[in-house]
């Protein structure tokens, strides 16, 4: 077997690993929800929210501000003080569905890539051992882990048991993938 097939088919088994700990972990861990509140009076934020913005699915940041003067910046540290600030994720009515199918396809995507990426550096790399090179798969599931989930909570607040959580399912995403990984591409 040819040493691109072989990477090819560490991705994708990598990739097979990662869904799965990523299925188990959302469906039969709290892991996924550790962080996540409902609102307490969620239906008039919803219709507020439909009245506000229609059919204009997007990511919203309140209160807004864009002028970086000091005046400007003193009034909206007011805003800041007198009403928090917030995170929007709106999909407008009719843009969503409680069907999983095509979410799930391109969550194995992105599994994929990523696993491929990993075999790809892990081929790279002149590992010897499977621990190493395991870990070696692991670190960088690490780097992917905090790249965004640790600036999300210093710029937006996001909770920092959310944050833990998400990295830790990232990470052992990783390590399962590693896992595989390792095993297919043993150095000769």
């Amino acid at each position: 077997m040819g040493h691109a097939m072989r990477i090819l088919i560490a991705g994708i088994l990598g990739a097979i690993g990662m869904f799965v700990w990523l299925s188990i972990a959302h469906m039969a861990t709290p892991l996924a929800m550790i962080g996540v509140s409902h609102l307490n009076h969620e239906q008039p934020v919803m219709d507020a929210v439909r009245t506000d913005l229609g059919s204009q699915s997007g990511f919203y940041l309140y209160p807004w501000n864009e002028d970086m003067s000091p005046e400007a910046m003193k009034a909206h540290q007011a805003k800041l003080d007198a009403n928090g600030m917030g995170l929007l994720v709106y999909r407008a009515p009719g843009t969503v569905s409680a069907s999983m199918g095509k979410q799930l396809v391109f969550e194995f995507a992105n599994e994929l890539v990523q696993a491929l990426i990993a075999a790809w550096l892990l081929a790279q790399a002149a590992i010897a051992g499977y621990a190493r090179r395991v870990l070696f798969v692991t670190a960088i599931g690490v780097a992917a882990g905090i790249s965004t989930n640790i600036s999300y909570e210093v710029w937006y607040g996001f909770p920092q048991n959310y944050t833990c959580a998400n990295i830790i399912m990232t990470v052992v995403g990783y390590l399962v993938a590693g896992l595989v990984i390792a095993g297919v591409l043993r150095r000769n």
